[in-house]
């Protein structure tokens, strides 16, 4: 937020998709900063979750105390036995009895068993290389990942960050859109998708595109939190709730990764956060 890569609304949403254990990728080209976001979404991850995570270079970074790292290694020269691979530490992952499966970066076939943990019921986090949703989508179902085209709907957040020039001339690193994935059309081979926030490249500010109109909040959140049909609107509340809290926890300074994190921890014990 402090560097405007993204505003108190977006932190608000996304915090509020992860608390509910929804599915949450975060997509984009090299350096525009996918990891690093990742790691800073880590802390609104309910306290109490039990989180794995997965990677082939030690880099996620997650503040809670119930975390399990699990980092792949090279076999050895003449024999394979001692190879542990993605896909078999997220296959231990599964039998963990996680909250939270944190896959660093899927490229390979990994990503079918990512979508096999969703399917079961595990919230997934990850990062990935594409640059818009619909290259994420094609990369998802061809080669090598070969994730079926029925499967991606369990995918529910995809967030685009990208390397990009301000209006100022200066690079910078902007969440240029926030995507909910809606479903997949077996009759016309087609996906549909909300954009729910979007970047302006002229005025380098956010607009909430999917105000009163967001298919997670209103008919997937708002269920689960005892709202009705009649009343499904009033999570946009919640949403403005939430981000008057980061915008205060930001006034005040606080910047740092794990005192954010026992700020947010303490907001959701008291019930300000939940």
């Amino acid at each position: 937020i402090l560097s405007g890569s993204l505003n108190y609304e977006m932190a608000a949403y996304l915090s509020l998709v992860i608390q509910e254990h929804m599915n949450v990728w975060v997509s984009g080209e090299t350096a525009s900063g996918k990891t690093t976001l990742m790691n800073a979404l880590c802390t609104f991850i309910p306290p109490e979750s039990k989180i794995v995570s997965i990677e082939d270079t030690p880099e996620v970074q997650v503040p809670h105390p119930n975390w399990i790292r699990g980092v792949t290694r090279g076999s050895a020269k003449s024999t394979e036995a001692s190879e542990v691979s993605m896909f078999d530490l997220l296959k231990a992952a599964l039998r963990q009895r996680p909250n939270v499966i944190i896959v660093g970066e899927i490229r390979g076939a990994e990503g079918a068993i990512a979508f096999q943990g969703m399917q079961t019921g595990h919230a997934c986090m990850s990062t990935f290389h594409a640059a818009t949703v619909t290259k994420l989508i094609q990369r998802l179902t061809g080669n090598p990942i070969n994730v079926p085209k029925s499967y991606v709907d369990n995918l529910n957040v995809v967030v685009i960050a990208q390397q990009v020039r301000l209006p100022n001339g200066r690079p910078g690193r902007r969440v240029t859109s926030i995507n909910e994935i809606v479903n997949y059309d077996s009759v016309s081979d087609s996906f549909s998708f909300i954009e729910v926030f979007t970047w302006d490249p002229l005025t380098d500010t956010f607009q909430f595109r999917g105000y009163q109109n967001s298919y997670l909040l209103e008919y997937k959140i708002a269920p689960r939190r005892g709202l009705s049909h009649d009343r499904r609107r009033e999570v946009y509340k919640i949403l403005k709730k939430r981000a008057d809290i980061l915008r205060r926890i930001h006034e005040q300074g606080k910047t740092n990764f794990y005192e954010v994190y026992a700020i947010l921890s303490k907001a959701h014990r008291e019930g300000y956060f939940r």
